[in-house]
């Protein structure tokens, strides 16, 4: 599966869209990786609990949208966009989003 930024695939010809597709990952961050984070904080530093877990969200959603364009018969993703959000009370959970058009090159 062909995974790209740009709205089309240098060297290929796109011959079908298939439709949008989405993947969606929410992730909650725990008091362990928290904690920790404060420390680099205080500190000063990165953060390699919530850079890992960042990481991690980013590649699930990536993958479940490529499952879902496979699903639809298309062998690339064109035009993608990758979002990030913090949801709750606390800012405690961390949302990826990634979104492009499904598609059949040649």
């Amino acid at each position: 599966m062909i995974v790209t930024t740009t709205p089309t695939v240098e060297g290929r010809k796109i011959v079908e869209y298939r439709g949008i597709v989405f993947g969606e990952v929410v992730s909650g961050v725990d008091f362990v990786k928290d904690f920790a984070a404060g420390l680099t904080n205080f500190f000063g530093g990165r953060s390699g609990s919530y850079e890992g877990e960042l990481i991690d969200a980013r590649e699930s959603a990536l993958n479940e949208m490529m499952q879902r364009a496979a699903s639809l018969g298309a062998n690339a993703i064109v035009g993608v966009d990758v979002d990030y959000e913090v949801l709750g009370q606390a800012n405690n959970m961390l949302m990826v989003t990634v979104s492009g058009t499904a598609v059949v090159v040649q």
